[in-house]
C-alpha cells in the first residue's frame, strides 16, 4: 500500500504565493464578468436606440400635419358640405355625386386634384354672400356632428406628444382656413393653415386669395411660418398620408409618411422616413371605409353633392 502512497493527496499548507495566485484570480474572475457585461451592451446585433423625440423644450422646433386621411378619416370639405346639406345649403337631388366623390376619395385613400378642385369651387359658390361668422357657427356645429369621430386616435397622440414636448403643432390643409382653425382648436393644435377664401367687410365673395393650399404651396406656407416663428426646418416634423405633400414633408428634418398612399410609402421607404399606419385589414378597412361600404359611403359623404351646386349655377 505504501508503494501507492502517490496517488493519495496530501493536505499542504498555503504558502505566500498561493494566496497571491488565488487572489490574483478572483480579481481576474470579477474584471472578465465586468467585460463580458460591457461587451453585451455594445452588441453590434442589438438595434440602436432611436433618440428622444420629440425633444422637450426644444423651442425652435414645431410639428406640421395634413388634415385629409392624416388626422381624419376622409376630406374635411365633405364632410363640411354634408353638414351645409343638413342645412339646406343645396338641395336633395345635388346629393348623389358629392357622395360618389367623397366614396371614391376615402377607397383610392388619395387626393383627385379634379375632384378636389371640383368640390372648392362649388362650396365656394354656395358660401358666396354668406357671413364669415356665421360660417365659423355652423362650422362648430359640423366639427360635432361629422367631424369629431372620425380623428385618427393614432395621430393625435403624435400631435399630442409636441405638445407636451412644448412645441406648436400646426394643421397644414386644402381645406377652407376656418374649418381649419375650428379643427385645429377643438384638437388642441397651435392653429392652423388653410386655403383662404376672399372676403370684404366679414362677407364672402366666392373667390379665392391666390390658390387652394395644396402641394408646393403648402410647403410654402410652412417655409413662411418658420421664418415668422424663428424656427428651424432642421428640427422640426411634418406629417402626410399623401405624395402631393412630398414637397413639405421634404422641408424639414423629421418627415413622418401617416397612412400613406402607395407612392409616398415607396418614396418614404427609399429615404427611409418614419412610417406609421393606423389602418387595418384590407384595403377598403385601411382607408376607414365602414364594413358596409356603400351604404356608409352615402351616409359619410353626403357633401359631396355640393359639387354639383356650380354647374347648376
Amino acid at each position: 500500500m505504501a508503494a501507492l502512497g502517490w496517488l493519495t493527496p496530501r493536505r499542504r499548507s498555503a504558502t505566500a504565493r498561493s494566496v497571491l495566485a488565488g487572489e490574483a484570480a478572483a480579481e481576474a474572475a470579477r474584471k472578465s464578468s465586468q467585460t463580458i457585461e460591457a461587451l453585451d451592451a455594445l452588441d453590434v446585433t442589438a438595434p440602436p436606440v432611436e433618440p428622444e423625440f420629440p425633444v422637450a423644450g426644444d423651442e425652435h422646433a414645431a410639428a406640421f400635419f395634413d388634415l385629409d386621411n392624416t388626422v381624419m378619416q376622409g376630406a374635411a370639405i365633405f364632410h363640411f358640405g354634408r353638414g351645409l346639406y343638413k342645412r339646406k345649403f343645396f338641395q336633395r337631388r345635388e346629393l348623389a355625386r358629392f357622395a360618389w366623390q367623397q366614396a371614391w376619395f376615402r377607397l383610392a385613400g388619395v387626393e383627385d386634384p379634379e375632384h378636389m378642385q371640383d368640390a372648392r369651387e362649388s362650396a365656394l359658390s354656395i358660401v358666396q354672400g354668406h357671413r364669415v361668422s356665421e360660417l365659423m357657427s355652423i362650422g362648430e356645429e359640423i366639427y360635432d356632428e361629422y367631424m369629431a369621430d372620425r380623428i385618427w386616435p393614432g395621430t393625435r397622440a403624435l400631435a399630442q406628444a409636441h405638445l407636451d414636448a412644448g412645441q406648436k403643432v400646426w394643421l397644414v390643409t386644402a381645406a377652407p382656413v376656418e374649418t381649419a382653425t375650428i379643427i385645429a382648436r377643438r384638437l388642441g393644435l397651435t392653429g392652423a393653415l388653410g386655403t383662404v377664401a376672399e372676403s370684404v367687410d366679414g362677407v364672402y365673395t366666392g373667390k379665392l386669395v391666390g390658390e387652394p393650399l395644396h402641394g408646393p404651396a403648402k410647403a410654402e406656407a410652412v417655409r413662411a411660418l418658420a421664418s415668422a416663428e424663428g424656427l428651424d426646418l432642421s428640427r422640426c416634423a411634418a406629417y402626410s398620408d399623401s405624395h402631393n405633400d412630398i414637397p413639405m414633408l421634404s422641408l424639414v428634418g423629421h418627415p413622418y409618411a401617416i397612412n400613406p398612399d402607395t407612392k409616398l410609402r415607396k418614396y418614404a421607404r427609399e429615404r427611409d422616413w418614419r412610417l406609421r399606419d393606423y389602418r387595418t385589414g384590407r384595403k377598403a378597412a385601411k382607408v376607414g371605409i365602414p364594413a358596409a361600404a356603400g351604404v356608409g359611403a352615402l351616409a359619410g359623404g353626403t357633401a359631396a353633392a355640393v359639387a354639383l351646386h356650380r354647374r347648376r349655377r
